[in-house]
């Protein structure tokens, strides 16, 4: 089965000025532009962050629509980088197809990297929630 093109929406350090960005990202994108995920909240990891699924919720991020040219070779980056497999329960998080809503509007159905739920059951019990729900506002 093959996966859909779709755009990443991405709220930790693949964000622009973050460091994963410029390894994964620069020269691979089409466009780049503020989004916002309702559905979840942010919590603190060691180094970067991860989105937890809560009805109320808001993450600030950036929807990553990258070069179809590259786009095969980028998931399966991502899919690694993020220590995802599917189906595999070590998985740290899970790739989901969510809707995205840009800056100026629209909503957008984009992949997301989801806290897996062994992982997001710890968060929500002894996690660090980032309140602003903005990782580059973490303070």
């Amino acid at each position: 089965m093959t996966s859909p093109p779709l755009p990443f929406f991405v709220y930790g350090t693949l964000r622009p000025g973050e460091p994963h960005h410029a390894r994964y990202l620069r020269g691979r994108t089409h466009a780049t532009e503020p989004a916002r995920l309702t559905g979840a909240v942010l919590y603190d990891g060691p180094g970067y962050p991860y989105a937890v699924a809560e009805r109320t919720g808001v993450v600030h991020g950036d929807l990553i629509t990258p070069l179809p040219t590259v786009y095969g070779r980028l998931l399966t980056e991502l899919d690694r980088l993020e220590e995802y497999v599917p189906g595999d329960p070590r998985s740290r998080y899970e790739r989901v197809a969510r809707d995205v809503r840009r800056a100026d509007g629209p909503a957008v159905r984009a992949w997301v990297y989801l806290a897996a739920p062994p992982v997001a059951a710890r968060l929500r019990t002894s996690g660090a929630r980032i309140a602003a729900g903005d990782w580059l506002n973490r303070g």
